[in-house]
Formats: structure tokens, C-alpha cells, sequence
């Protein structure tokens, strides 16, 4: 058994046993059935890959746990670590009074640390409710959720309100026979619609464009707002809004990756369009830069979690998808009382049920 599936009123993911990947997701609401989640054009088509492309790329699907996150240059394990590239066990997965809960355990360890992933679904929520946990081990780790939606037709995006946006001192990809990129590296911006581009100008964050060939990498640092953390992509020909939601002590930066036809060799082969990653994490970039000193630690940031034998770290992540027309992002999010209230561009309100809880705001988190 590769892929496993896991079903509430109204949602069903689908977990590929073989990498921790998922597979699916799809929620069925309002007479529609909305699929927020990317799967790379090759996992599929059967077709003759590199050799030596990770396993994670090779069955590039949904999301993942990132562990560490990128390089992973202290433990010798492939790009994102083990758990975004090696198999998982089920441990438990039943129906609850009120939706389904299934834990999975990853085979290897973490430095030293066992790792449980635990996906939740709830009746007629549109969501799904993550939470990972690690047990033991020592050293320290960085972790990031890796969750991808992909657009026909482009798409607007909102945030919970960030410190600043920041690119790396390089793009992902510099050499122009290989790729293309947009924005400037490196650079900063505390408005989101006004971030500097490579050719001397500025380009909107917020507008997820079609026609703008390109590979990027940003991080948006969480601002304190005492609320969850949250991004949300209204997809224009999808018709439909796509949120992740975190807890900022847990998780404090947002990296976004844009893939959208900047990549020119194999497997990419400028066929990934439309792709964005809403990479919420803990983490600069490589494991070592993440337990060492970097950027953003100099800017007050955590980048990983410390581990320790006979201790336990968890963090929580939740994805979901409602339709929407019009193809403008929210102004607002706020949670609380077991619902989630959307306030639209427009000024109107909706109310959508929401485990409020689940994230748990406010709660301290180890270092």
C-alpha cells in the first residue's frame, strides 16, 4: 500500500506512504469539489527521470514536513531530510464521533528524535488539521510545512500582517541557460505590493502572475499581532480560496516559492507552471545556517527547535480550500469560538466552521 486515504463529511486526503507526501485533498462544498493542492506533472507520466534526483522531487506532491529544511548538512539525508523522502508507517487511523484522526510514523529517525505525523479531519470542516511531533533525539532541528497550489490563470494573495518581506543573498537560479528569476537578492521591503525587482523596479507580491516566467524565493518574517498566522490565495480561474493557517511562536516566517516556468532542465523542463509553495516554517535556509547563526536569528527570528531525550516538540499547520468568485483575496482573518469569520475585499463577512483551538495562540513553545 503506497497511498492511503482518509475521509470526514466533506473532505478526503490522501497520504503517499512512500515519501510523506500528500497526495490528494479534495473538499466538497457548496455542490463543488475544490483541489488546493499541486501535484508535479512528472510523479504520473512514467517517464525516465535524472538519476540521482531525491525521492522528495521524484514524488513531488501537496505537502510535506521539511526536516531540516533544505540542505541537509549536518545529518546525511537528501534535500528537506528524511521525512520528506523516505517512507512512513500507519500507526493508527480510525474514525472519531465527529470526523477521522490517523497518526503516521516515520521509519528513520531525525537526529535521534522518532517522528509522528497526525492529520485530523473534522465533519464539514474544509480543512485539514496537522500536527507533527518529535520524541527524543538531541541537537536542534529546523521544520517547515511545504504545502503547493497550483493556477490555470493566476491568483491574488493576503497575509496575516508581516515585519518585512526578504529575498537571500542569491536566487534559486542565476545562470540564465538553466532559469529565470524576477526579484532583486538580495533585498527587503516592508510593503508587500512594492518589493525590488532585478531590473531596478518593483513587482507586487500579492499578485501571482502568468506571464511572469520565473523562479523566486522570499521570506515574510511574522509581525506580533496575537493571532494566527495566515496566508490566503484567491485563484482566479479556480474560482476558490486557498488558506494556511499557523501559530507564529511555532512557526514565525512564511517562505514563499514561486515556480513558474523558471526552471529549463530536467524534470522541471519549464512545464511546473503556476506553482506556488506557502512554506511556513522554522528555518533559515540548511540545516547548519539554521542551527547557527544567520539572518534571521540576528533579527530576533527562531530557526529551529532545540531536541532533547525524554522531551517531546510538536508544532501544528492547517490547509484549506472555500469557493469564491471574483478573484480578490480577503481583507481579514479572524478565528475564535469554533469558527473561522473571511473578511472579504468587498466588506461583506462569512463564517465557515473551524477548530479555533487547534492552533493554540498564546501557548509558550520551546527554543
Amino acid at each position: 500500500m503506497d497511498t492511503i486515504t482518509i475521509k470526514a463529511k466533506g473532505i478526503s486526503v490522501s497520504l503517499d506512504l512512500t515519501v510523506g507526501h500528500l497526495a490528494d485533498m479534495a473538499v466538497d462544498i457548496d455542490g463543488r469539489r475544490l483541489q488546493p493542492l499541486h501535484r508535479a506533472p512528472w510523479v504520473d507520466a512514467r517517464e525516465t527521470l535524472p538519476e540521482n534526483l531525491p525521492e522528495g522531487t521524484v514524488r513531488l506532491s501537496g505537502d510535506f514536513l521539511c526536516a531540516p529544511f533544505s540542505r541537509s548538512d549536518i545529518e546525511d539525508a537528501p534535500l528537506h531530510g528524511w521525512p520528506a523522502n523516505s517512507a512512513w508507517d500507519v500507526v493508527d487511523s480510525q474514525a472519531t464521533s465527529d470526523g477521522w484522526r490517523a497518526t503516521f510514523r516515520l521509519q528513520r529517525k531525525v537526529m535521534g528524535a522518532t517522528v509522528d505525523k497526525i492529520l485530523t479531519l473534522r465533519d464539514d470542516h474544509p480543512f485539514l488539521y496537522q500536527e507533527h511531533v518529535f520524541s527524543g533525539g538531541s541537537g536542534a532541528i529546523s521544520v517547515a510545512h511545504h504545502p503547493m497550489t497550483a493556477m490555470k490563470n493566476g491568483g491574488r494573495l493576503a497575509f496575516s500582517r508581516k515585519r518585512f518581506a526578504a529575498t537571500l543573498d542569491d536566487p534559486l537560479e542565476p545562470d540564465p541557460a538553466r532559469g529565470r528569476f524576477l526579484l532583486a537578492y538580495p533585498a527587503r521591503s516592508t510593503d508587500m505590493t512594492h518589493f525590488p525587482d532585478a531590473a531596478g523596479g518593483t513587482i507586487d507580491l500579492t499578485d501571482y502572475r502568468m506571464d511572469q516566467l520565473r523562479e523566486d524565493f522570499i521570506t515574510l518574517v511574522e509581525a506580533d499581532h496575537g493571532g494566527p498566522g495566515w496566508t490566503a490565495l484567491a485563484r482566479r480561474a479556480e474560482e476558490d480560496l486557498v488558506l494556511v493557517l499557523k501559530n507564529p511562536a511555532e512557526l514565525p516566517v512564511t517562505m514563499l516559492w514561486l515556480s513558474n516556468g523558471g526552471r529549463d532542465y530536467a524534470p522541471w523542463n519549464g512545464r511546473h507552471r503556476g506553482v506556488l509553495g506557502i512554506e511556513d516554517g522554522r528555518a533559515s535556509v540548511g540545516h547548519a545556517a539554521s542551527v547557527g547563526d544567520n539572518w534571521l536569528k540576528r533579527e530576533g527570528v527562531a530557526t529551529a527547535f532545540a531536541l532533547d531525550e525524554g522531551s517531546k516538540v510538536s508544532f501544528r499547520h492547517v490547509i484549506g480550500a472555500v469557493p469564491q468568485s471574483g478573484g480578490e483575496p480577503p481583507r481579514d482573518i479572524a478565528t475564535a469560538q469554533g469558527r473561522m469569520r473571511i473578511l472579504a475585499a468587498d466588506g461583506t463577512e462569512r463564517d465557515i466552521a473551524f477548530d479555533s483551538d487547534f492552533l493554540r495562540i498564546g501557548r509558550s513553545v520551546p527554543a
